[in-house]
């Protein structure tokens, strides 16, 4: 076998090869005589078949695995000889040269790159502080409670937070306009589900009474024939009811998972639960400035097969979720080049972390696994049945192995930059800030 190898780019190499025709067709004839032992044809019994008829009708089999077989040894051979790095398939192209002598041709690939770690030294890193306490678990209860809110008639004018029903019809140019009516239609007020302007305007409504005002559409509301435009509304009122929110009591606190209603259990529960989704938060806030570190001091260029096939991941897991969503996929086209950036960023932290992993041995340690899956456990009634769960395969257990590396990574990378604390708001950490 001879070989050639050329370098076509960054990351891109060709290497020509040739192989003898003589050791493909001595690897034919090995085919066809493997062949002939069990091979079955009318008139004769398997394995009596003559030789020339099993040629006959497999050689074309047998001569296009020979050259597979062959042109795959060589191009192992030849990446292996130059200590060679392939990502992805290479692509096999036959070379004219090619002759009664030997078979020559070009093998196209992509070689992973070189990663350099770079200097974490200068990276500035916030890490939020957040101490839970009474008044976070103030404001989560509160949030439980509006949750059951439940609602009574009421004999006033619609206020903020009401929930309303409604009859209304909108028109444009004087002529109804599709999706603008609607009969017995219910929405609270000031919850987001109708635009501001018709809330206000149903806003001071009792019941029995209706209104006719003019409402401009937003300049980028979703449907096209309606942004901008000024449409007139008739809006009939036919019931307004008032919010209730459940007591914090016993009956609350039974609702809510604890058996005797005792409000103490509960809140302490609640403290347990928010304490463990502050930490998650604030871990996920620092992960992504590390991310964004190393992609920062560690520029690289990446191969498109790896970037292409990440792409189609991501599309395809697009396509799950929609479907998990209840949508048809065939009517909605998902395709693999709109995720193009998002799968460059994450080829790229995958090649830097698995350097960093083996640089550093930042290896997940079989205690810190358990460690991890028991945490997760904790927030489940039987937390030894999720524990039983991710030891029970390997490949579940391998998922939880793939985080405590990244933590170790992440946790390295704190070690590495200028790191502070920042005391930050309950509100803001939680995505409730206005």
């Amino acid at each position: 076998m001879q070989t050639n190898q050329e370098t076509t780019s960054a990351l891109e190499r060709r290497i020509d090869m040739a192989v003898t025709m003589a050791d493909i067709n001595k690897e034919v004839e090995a085919r066809l005589k493997k062949m002939a032992r069990t091979v079955k044809m009318p008139g004769f019994r398997p394995g009596k078949v003559p030789m020339k008829i099993v040629a006959q009708t497999y050689e074309p089999q047998a001569r296009s695995e020979a050259i597979g077989a062959a042109v795959e040894k060589a191009f192992g051979e030849a990446v292996r000889s130059q200590n060679l790095r392939v990502a992805g398939y290479p692509r096999i192209e036959p070379k004219e040269g090619s002759n009664a002598e030997q078979l020559e041709f070009s093998a196209v690939f992509e070689v992973y790159p070189d990663v350099a770690l770079g200097d974490l030294s200068a990276q500035e890193i916030e890490r939020p502080v957040l101490e839970v306490g009474d008044a976070e678990v103030d404001k989560t209860i509160e949030v439980l409670r509006k949750q059951r809110t439940t609602f009574d008639v009421a004999e006033r004018a619609a206020a903020e937070g009401d929930r309303v029903v409604i009859d209304f019809a909108g028109r444009q140019d004087g002529e109804l306009f599709e999706g603008g009516q609607a009969q017995d239609f219910p929405f609270v007020i000031g919850a987001g589900s109708m635009l501001k302007d018709f809330e206000a305007a149903v806003t001071g409504l009792a019941a029995g009474e209706s209104k006719t005002f003019d409402m401009t559409f937003p300049e980028d509301y979703h449907a096209a024939h309606l942004a901008g435009k000024t449409v007139q509304f008739e809006v009939t009122v036919k019931k307004v009811e008032a919010p209730k929110l459940p007591e914090v009591d016993a009956d609350f606190a039974k609702a809510l998972g604890v058996a005797d209603g005792d409000v103490a259990k509960l809140r302490d529960e609640v403290k347990t639960n928010l304490s463990r989704e502050v930490k998650r938060r604030i871990q996920a806030k620092v992960k992504e400035q590390v991310m964004e570190a190393l992609l920062t001091v560690t520029p690289i260029e990446v191969p498109k097969a790896l970037v292409e096939a990440e792409s189609r991941q991501l599309a395809e897991n697009a396509k799950r979720d929609l479907e998990m969503r209840g949508m048809q996929t065939k009517d909605i086209p998902v395709e693999p080049a709109w995720f193009a950036d998002q799968a460059v960023r994450r080829v790229k932290l995958g090649l830097i972390m698995a350097e960093l992993v083996k640089a550093q041995e930042l290896h997940a340690k079989p205690e810190q696994v358990r460690t991890l899956v028991d945490e997760m456990a904790q927030s489940y009634e039987d937390p030894s049945e999720l524990v039983r769960w991710y030891y029970a395969q390997p490949e579940r257990l391998a998922q939880a192995e793939a985080v405590v590396i990244e933590d170790n990574v992440v946790s390295w990378v704190v070690s590495q930059a200028q790191t502070t604390e920042k005391s930050v708001e309950f509100d803001e950490l939680m995505g409730n800030a206005a």
